[in-house]
């Protein structure tokens, strides 16, 4: 699966007691070998908690917003990841428009002191 999809997955709550069915970002390689993908959380943004140092504003008024596939602005949480087989995913959304890449790729290296 490509890096950089957005796609629908049953993702599970950080105590575990349960899941729920959510957008998550593909963070892996591309090329993993494998059926596993590493994915990051996403949640609706409300604006009213302030942004950590790992969290990335994806906002519906960007012009580039709609090749997501998100239904509204969210907030992609990248110290909330996991790692699930794709055969559990519910589907694809889209795309993260290539020019939040790089900002992806400082908030991941932030969230695992890289």
């Amino acid at each position: 699966m490509k890096r950089g999809t957005f796609v629908l997955s049953p993702f599970p709550f950080t105590d575990l007691t349960g899941r729920k069915v959510r957008p998550a970002l593909v963070v892996s390689r591309t090329d993993r070998s494998g059926s596993d993908v590493v994915l990051a959380f996403l949640t609706t943004y409300r604006g009213q908690s302030p942004l950590l140092p790992t969290d990335l504003l994806l906002l519906d008024t960007e012009p580039d917003f709609a090749q997501t596939g998100l239904k509204g602005s969210a907030l992609l949480k990248l110290d909330k990841l996991v790692t699930l087989n794709t055969s559990i995913l519910h589907g694809e959304l889209g795309e993260l428009p290539l020019a939040l890449v790089n900002e992806v790729n400082v908030r991941l290296r932030y969230a695992l002191d890289l």
